[in-house]
């Protein structure tokens, strides 16, 4: 997901993207203790999209 994505996302929108996410997350970490994922990369970028939707969410939240 792009920033500019994200950008026009609505506040709605940011949380239930971060709740989608995290889920995400919590399912590759998983994954990868159990046998190593292919592409373990794939971690670090869900990492960094969910900073990116939380930093959004909060320039949202103090405009």
């Amino acid at each position: 997901m792009k920033n500019a994505e994200i950008n026009k996302l609505g506040v709605a929108e940011l949380t239930q993207q971060i709740v989608v996410e995290q889920e995400n997350l919590s399912r590759l970490k998983l994954a990868h203790a159990i046998s190593p994922i292919e592409n373990p990369m794939r971690i670090r970028e869900t990492r960094k999209l969910i900073a990116r939707l939380e930093t959004a969410l909060s320039a949202q939240a103090k405009a």
